[in-house]
This record gives structure tokens, C-alpha cells and sequence, in this order.
């Protein structure tokens, strides 16, 4: 009985964890489309962008949201933000997914 709880809770423990990670990517995803980028595109730099921004420059970006654009028109919009670190992750990002030399995540 003792280790079925102990079990449970450390994954509950586990589970909260991940949570937040997957619904910040989510959302950014969402909003990279929202700012018009590609669903492919949007999913990958949203991977990257969540692993290296922290919640507040990820907030920045979700108050990009515009009529449709293309990723260059994106990248520039951003660069007006004037946060270094967000424009540098955008835009290796932005060239890493375009191109496809993007690492792949493992599952884990």
C-alpha cells in the first residue's frame, strides 16, 4: 500500500512537472501561428524557443500576433521587441526550422 502512494505521487509529481513546459509550448505555438508562420515551423521553433526564453520574453512574443506573415516579416517584427537574447533564440530558431537542421527532440 505504502508504495502504491509513493508511486502515485511521484507521478503526480512527474506529471506536474511537465506540464507547464507543454502548455508554454503550446501556447507559443499557437501564438507563432496566430503571428502567421507555418504550422511546421511554429511547432519547432516553439520547441526551441520554450527550452531557452524565459516566461516573460515568451509573453513578448505572444503580443506579436498579426495578420498573416511570412517568417522573415516575423524575424524583423521581433527585432524591434529590442531583447537580445529573445532576438538571437528567434532568429537561430527561425533558420534552424526553416532549413531543417533543427536537432529533433527525443522523447523523454
Amino acid at each position: 500500500m505504502r508504495r502504491t502512494i509513493a508511486a502515485a505521487t511521484l507521478l503526480a509529481v512527474a506529471l506536474a512537472g511537465c506540464t507547464p513546459a507543454k502548455l508554454a509550448e503550446g501556447r507559443v505555438r499557437s501564438a507563432l501561428v496566430n503571428a502567421g508562420l507555418s504550422q511546421p515551423n511554429a511547432a519547432c521553433m516553439a520547441e526551441r524557443m520554450t527550452d531557452r526564453l524565459s516566461l516573460g520574453q515568451l509573453r513578448k512574443l505572444q503580443a506579436l500576433q498579426s495578420p498573416k506573415r511570412s517568417l522573415s516579416d516575423y524575424v524583423y517584427t521581433v527585432r524591434r521587441v529590442g531583447d537580445r537574447q529573445l532576438i538571437e533564440v528567434t532568429v537561430s530558431s527561425a533558420l534552424l526550422c526553416a532549413t531543417g537542421f533543427a536537432p529533433e527532440k527525443k522523447p523523454g
